[in-house]
């Protein structure tokens, strides 16, 4: 694995980052619906759907950063197309990023099973939660609601973004579209291992 981007992984992470701030943005909405009628933790069933870029970028390109750099200019653009929360989402992002990136990282970037792509999407919800604890005043919570919207932030991310990212990057996989990049040698070392 080498850490030298070349233009055509910078190329598709700048693609992914921009089809997800578009799927973000769209997904605030569905988030401001389900918590006009559940309240705050109605934004936690969903909240994986916002880190799942940092896993389908990492998993495809298998590369130190991936994570963290597609959530983080994912965020950027949503923010440039109109997101209210204006620059404080960007910091958002790049929080959420690094809770996947530091799971990717503790693997040395040398396993990209559904296990490691789910606990990378609960890693991106323990930093976001952290993160949204202070600034969104969740102290002044119920610890017993705080502490189910945290195992409901654990889940989506497990879910909407490892599982459901894995499921979408394999499928991308099987049209032939990631031939070039690491996912494809990966998965042929693999296949090839299993032949011989």
């Amino acid at each position: 694995m080498t850490s030298k981007w070349k233009l055509s992984e910078i190329i598709i992470l700048s693609v992914l980052a921009v089809v997800f701030a578009v799927v973000y943005l769209a997904f605030v909405q569905v988030g401001n619906v389900m918590a006009g009628m559940m309240g705050p933790i109605g934004y936690e069933w969903i909240f994986g759907i916002w880190f799942i870029v940092s896993i389908i970028a990492a998993y495809i390109l298998r590369k130190p950063g991936a994570a963290f750099l597609s959530e983080t200019v994912a965020g950027t653009i949503e923010v440039l197309i109109g997101n209210a929360m204006g620059p404080m989402l960007i910091v958002s992002a790049m929080i959420q990023g690094a809770g996947a990136e530091a799971v990717f990282a503790a693997t040395r970037y040398k396993r990209w099973g559904l296990w490691v792509l789910m606990l990378a999407g609960m890693g991106s919800a323990v930093t976001s939660f952290i993160w949204g604890y202070f600034i969104s005043g969740y102290g002044a919570l119920d610890p017993g609601y705080v502490t189910l919207m945290f195992t409901i932030r654990l889940v989506s991310g497990a879910l909407l973004a490892g599982l459901l990212g894995k499921w979408l990057t394999d499928g991308l996989y099987q049209t032939g579209v990631l031939n070039s990049y690491a996912i494809a040698r990966d998965k042929k070392k693999a296949s090839y291992g299993k032949a011989s």
